[in-house]
């Protein structure tokens, strides 16, 4: 949205591409693997090919995986400097409302 500052809006985008179990679980399972994984993701969860391609989308388009499509399989695998990059942003939107909460003596 253009009346949110560019760094709000990334924060809450990456909270949507987080708001999903399954889209956790695929970072999960990407991070484990320590590796670039080509169809195995569908094995692993409980989800239909066509729901698991949708999440990847989802978290592909945040920029938090990279992927490349080999013939009939897609490979993917954390976007690691693209996550830092936003897990700061997070940790910082956080850290400042933490120091804000200090500067209250009372509220409802």
């Amino acid at each position: 949205m253009e009346k949110f500052k560019v760094e709000i809006n990334e924060i809450a985008e990456f909270t949507k591409a987080l708001s999903h179990p399954a889209r956790i679980e695929i970072l999960k399972v990407l991070a484990e693997k320590q590796m670039c994984i080509c169809g195995e993701i569908v094995e692993v969860l409980p989800l239909s090919q066509s729901t698991v391609s949708q999440h990847l989308k989802e978290l592909k388009n945040i920029g938090l995986i990279q992927g490349e499509i080999e013939g009939k399989k897609s490979c993917y695998c954390i976007n690691w400097e693209r996550f830092q990059e936003l897990h700061d942003k997070y940790d910082d939107f956080f850290q400042n409302l933490l120091i804000q909460k200090s500067n209250f003596n009372t509220c409802c």
